[in-house]
């Protein structure tokens, strides 16, 4: 006979898993009881939302779906935060939480709260177990879901008397389930996207997260590169083309790279590929891309043409849309069209130059410039959100699909500690450097003791300003500099590293940004370096809220500008 936290082991080890985040508690503790006999890591983290990034910064970084535990009522309410994350990420997890005895449930027990309820609207699949003879068929139900198709995130919740019950072992040894293939593109749409193509002038293409997530970067860089299209990226999805090429426009959006915005405006011709088309990369719907048609691919039919209109819409998984289109697309050229962007850029890097200089003070841009020169070719970056994050996206030069991890759709602060813990466990052998700012990694420093406890050696940067920076700078552009509950003070960051036997150092000037960078990469275990960076730096470009992408705010240009025609700028629809 099995127990039912026996059966529950074995059902995640006939799944592939090898580790597991988590937290314990009452109503799990047979569960923990049974452990020890499973070949199984188990990561104890400092806080159930922690295990929760760290299951999604796994599965970011692995490929592989992220698993968490946690105890019912509270620690099952603390991972919801993180099951949000992943939802609005599309990012496999699966989560499994504890319950009151099934005859107490509906009491108001002790600890009861039904996290079923709470997560729907945030998972795939939210599901409760209640009898032993159901709980292998719902693990392995679980992780189908979280992987096929569109992936996600899916909730077990497992009443404690399941994981005490006892039945035959055939009740998990059953093999796992095996996800569905999307069905292949139908060849009148591929046809039609192809004829698109071949009449643009002035292509743009995009990518998302779901190309990414596919595996598609290959073949878009073959695509583009026969088509001559300059391609624009999510934030999610940027290192899909490589930051270096001649083609990579840089990131899009409201802080978007200029010429990638400007591209999109002026475009005859949008192709996106594995992205949603939100708020943040459109702007203002009715003014976006008003020239252009528009092709939408994506593996989620309910997100064709639903935050903006499209002339094609196709279902499928993009690598396999992405490399049918590729085989049968003829090769073009674009020079006009890629002469007026090169001329973009030259006007968006002369406005840029670093940012300047403020004097004594550090320009946060040159601290994430410095870490993009000083990264290896397999580094994985992890970055928190806020002003920083931007910065990362804008500065630097990501070569790699997947090489950014950071929480894009729902914008997580606190997300960047956990998820590079988890990320460095999916891949020890890379180096992985989380990047935050002061707000969001005190939401989460906690976890430096779980970085400490798995000898982990992750390099933390903390960007400094002394403020909620991406919030300030909006009270400065549109709230007349009023600055309320923005400024914000910070422990001794590098007393509190120490404090875990952390190498650690501060850095004020620019000076001394390269040799710490240099000491913290070399270090035994982890390593946290603050930077004290310039406090009221602002992320350029910004588009405002409700405005077309090309009402972007910019950097001022140097008052001695020698460098570019701007007749010439002005004749290719500088704004």
């Amino acid at each position: 006979m099995h127990s039912g936290a026996r059966i529950l082991w074995d059902s995640l080890i006939n799944e592939g898993v090898e580790l597991v985040f988590g937290y314990p508690g009452a109503a799990v503790l047979p569960l923990f009881d049974a452990l020890p006999s499973a070949p199984l890591r188990f990561v104890l983290c400092r806080h159930e939302q922690g295990a929760a990034h760290m299951a999604d910064g796994y599965a970011r970084a692995s490929g592989r779906t992220g698993v968490a535990i946690a105890t019912s009522g509270p620690g099952a309410t603390n991972l919801v935060t993180g099951i949000a994350t992943a939802m609005r990420d599309s990012v496999p997890c699966v989560f499994i939480t504890g319950q009151v005895p099934g005859p107490m449930l509906g009491s108001d027990a002790f600890q009861e709260v039904d996290i079923v309820r709470v997560t729907q609207p945030i998972t795939k699949l939210s599901t409760q177990v209640r009898r032993i003879e159901d709980l292998a068929t719902a693990i392995r139900s679980a992780f189908a879901a979280a992987r096929t198709g569109r992936p996600g995130p899916v909730l077990v919740d497992v009443c404690r008397d399941v994981f005490t019950a006892s039945t035959l072992p055939e009740a998990s040894q059953q093999g796992s389930l095996i996800a569905q293939p999307s069905p292949p593109p139908e060849e009148e749409s591929l046809e039609r996207a192809r004829q698109m193509l071949a009449l643009a002038h002035r292509p743009v293409l995009l990518a998302g997260h779901g190309l990414v997530a596919s595996g598609g970067a290959c073949a878009l860089r073959r695509l583009a590169e026969t088509l001559d299209a300059p391609v624009a990226m999510t934030l999610l999805g940027l290192g899909a083309i490589p930051a270096r090429h001649p083609l990579a426009l840089g990131m899009m959006g409201m802080h978007g790279h200029a010429a990638a915005n400007l591209a999109i405006q002026d475009a005859d011709l949008l192709a996106s590929f594995g992205m949603r088309f939100d708020d943040r990369v459109v702007g203002r719907k009715d003014a976006y891309a008003p020239q252009a048609r528009k092709i939408h691919i994506d593996i989620d039919a309910r997100e064709i043409g639903r935050n903006v209109p499209v002339d094609l819409g196709i279902v499928g998984d993009v690598r396999d849309v992405i490399e049918k289109l590729a085989d049968r697309v003829t090769p073009a050229r674009h020079r006009s069209w890629r002469e007026s962007i090169r001329v973009w850029q030259a006007e968006a890097a002369e406005r840029d130059v670093l940012a300047h200089d403020h004097g004594d003070c550090l320009p946060p841009q040159r601290v994430v410039h410095a870490l993009g020169r000083h990264a290896g070719p397999n580094t994985l970056v992890v970055a928190d959100v806020g002003q920083h994050q931007m910065w990362v996206a804008q500065y630097f030069p990501f070569e790699h699909p997947g090489q950014l991890i950071t929480s894009g759709g729902l914008g997580t602060m606190g997300f960047g500690l956990p998820a590079a813990i988890g990320a460095k466990l999916a891949r020890p052998e890379h180096e992985v450097w989380l990047i935050a700012g002061d707000g969001g990694f005190q939401m989460t420093q906690a976890e430096l003791a779980t970085a400490v406890q798995e000898r982990l050696d992750i390099r933390i940067a903390v960007v400094n300003n002394g403020f909620l920076g991406m919030v300030r700078q909006w009270q400065e552009l549109f709230h007349e500099r009023r600055y309320v509950a923005t400024p914000m003070s910070a422990p001794d960051l590098t007393a509190l590293a120490a404090s875990h036997g952390i190498h650690a150092e501060r850095v004020t000037s620019a000076a001394g940004v390269d040799s710490a960078i240099a000491r913290a990469r070399v270090a035994t275990g982890p390593a946290l370096v603050e930077f004290r960076v310039e406090p009221e730096a602002l992320v350029y470009p910004m588009v405002p809220a409700g405005t077309a992408l090309d009402a972007m705010l910019r950097r001022p240009l140097p008052e001695a500008t020698v460098s570019i025609d701007h007749a010439q700028v002005a004749h290719a629809g500088m704004h």
